[in-house]
Formats: structure tokens, sequence, C-alpha cells
């Protein structure tokens, strides 16, 4: 298994831990993870307001340095975000003549050429689909059997491209979860959204649904993610959503792959767990080996 592998910005510093754990479990189930050379923001969600064309050839210049490594290859992206960025750049240049040839034309200026041949998948879509339960199950050193954990995807891993799940009811964490031991919490809010940066430009708005999510994974020993801008709401703003509602709210929030990481014996350093901000002491209990 090879892929070429876009971090993003987020995993450069406030989700380096993200970046960590699926570093060292990629390595872990053997697959080979080629860094794009040189790659650079995709737009985030700033771009786009300012100039759809400027948000695609951001993007689209990613691609077009995986294109030079490997033109039929796949590229890897953990950020949901910068998944989406890619995801929308790679289907303008493949269905699109028209933009393919305006993209291009702003690539011209740093002599890139891309052709959309590169294929972009997210990385809960490389673990549920290319790894798998099956062969994550017999990698499991460690069983995780006294968890109980909630599987947040949030918004943008699957909306509007629902490649590998059902963006309404997404179950594709729910066998990799099972395979390490630990139970499912079952509920209704692990496709619904966080409130993104409304927490920062409209808090009422974006912490009440903080609250929502947070509520309900009472019962839950963890929340485990896929995007940085879920974790940072989640994991950082738990004091303010614990106010907000008048109730302790608190809970450990982790990355998938730190999760599966844990059940397969790395350590947590090398998973980067010291840099997550919820990590609450009785889940340190229930995972010392």
């Amino acid at each position: 298994m090879n892929y070429l592998y876009y971090p993003g910005c987020s995993l450069t510093a406030s989700a380096r831990e993200y970046d960590l754990a699926t570093r060292a479990l990629m390595t872990a189930v053997g697959a080979n993870l080629t860094e794009i050379d040189d790659w650079t923001c995709c737009g985030a969600s700033a771009a786009a307001p300012i100039s759809q064309l400027l948000s695609l050839s951001l993007s689209a210049r990613n691609l077009a340095l995986a294109e030079q490594t490997a033109p039929d290859g796949q590229v890897l992206v953990p950020c949901s975000a910068c998944y989406l960025n890619l995801k929308k750049a790679h289907e303008a240049l493949r269905s699109d003549a028209e933009r393919r040839a305006t993209i291009n034309e702003a690539l011209a200026a740093v002599n890139l050429t891309a052709t959309g041949s590169i294929r972009v998948r997210h990385l809960l879509d490389v673990l549920a689909v290319d790894i798998g339960a099956a062969r994550l199950a017999p990698l499991v050193t460690r069983s995780l059997s006294g968890l109980t954990v909630a599987p947040y995807y949030g918004c943008q891993c699957l909306r509007p491209y629902p490649e590998f799940d059902d963006p309404e009811r997404p179950v594709s964490m729910e066998p990799l979860i099972e395979a390490t031991g630990a139970l499912v919490h079952v509920w209704e809010m692990g496709g619904r959204c966080c409130g993104a940066s409304l927490v920062s430009t409209q808090p009422d708005a974006g912490l009440g649904r903080v609250c929502t999510i947070l509520k309900a994974a009472k019962g839950a020993d963890l929340i485990a993610t896929v995007c940085p801008m879920c974790q940072m709401n989640l994991d950082a703003w738990q004091a303010s959503a614990s106010r907000m509602a008048g109730e302790n709210l608190a809970i450990t929030v982790v990355y998938l792959p730190q999760l599966l990481g844990l059940a397969m014996g790395l350590d947590s350093d090398e998973l980067g767990l010291d840099l997550n901000l919820a990590i609450l002491d009785g889940f340190r209990e229930k995972i010392k080996p």
C-alpha cells in the first residue's frame, strides 16, 4: 500500500498529534507514505470567499505536484477540510474542461499543470476500505475492551462527496473500533456539524452545537474523530460548553489513528497523546498496559 501524503497546515501545528498518529499507524499496518514535496496550503475556508479560482488553484497546485511524483497515484489526506478542498479541485479538473483550462492557466505562473489523474482519499476511507477491521484485528496487542467509544465523523469527510459512507448515518468507524475490543457508543450525532468556526464568530450558536454533541456522548469513555476542526471544538471548548450547559461535559477526545495505534501497542508519545487537551485521568487508567 503506497500513498502520497498531504498533511495540510493544521497537522503541522494545532493538530500535530493527528500527523504523528497517522504516520505511526500507517507504518504499523505496512503502508508507505510519501509526503508531497513542497506542498502548500489548500486555501482552507478563507480562499473561496475571496476567489473561487484562487481556492481551486491552491488545491490544484498540490495535486499537480502529486501527479509529478505518481500520475496514477493516490493522495491520502487526514484533514477533512483539506480533503474537501482537494476533492473539489480534483472534480473540477476531471469533469469540467473549461475550469480545468482556467485552473491550468493560473498554474502556468508556477510552471505546473494538473490533469486530475490523481485520486484524492480521506484517511478514514483508506482505514475503512484498504485496511479494514479484518486486517487490523490481528495487529491488536492491547485490547480496549474496557472502553466505549463515540465515533464522530463531522461534516466534511462525507459531504458533499459520499465516497465511502452514508453522510446521514455513517458507520465506517464502527468495525475499526470493534476490532480493538472497544464498544461503540450508540448515538445519532456522528454526522452532525460541530459548529465549525461559529464557536469563534457566533459563540452562542457554535457552543450550542458543541454542547449538544458532548451531551449525547454521555455514557461513552471517549469521542474518536477524524477532523482537526471537530477535534478542536470538542476538545478545547469543553469548559465553555460545560458552563453554557450548567453541567460537566468533560470527556476524552482523540483522533481515530491514536485510538487504533493504542490498541496496536504503539507508545502514547509516538501517537502524540500528550498534545491532546482533553485526556481524562479515567481514560489514562483504562489504557494502562
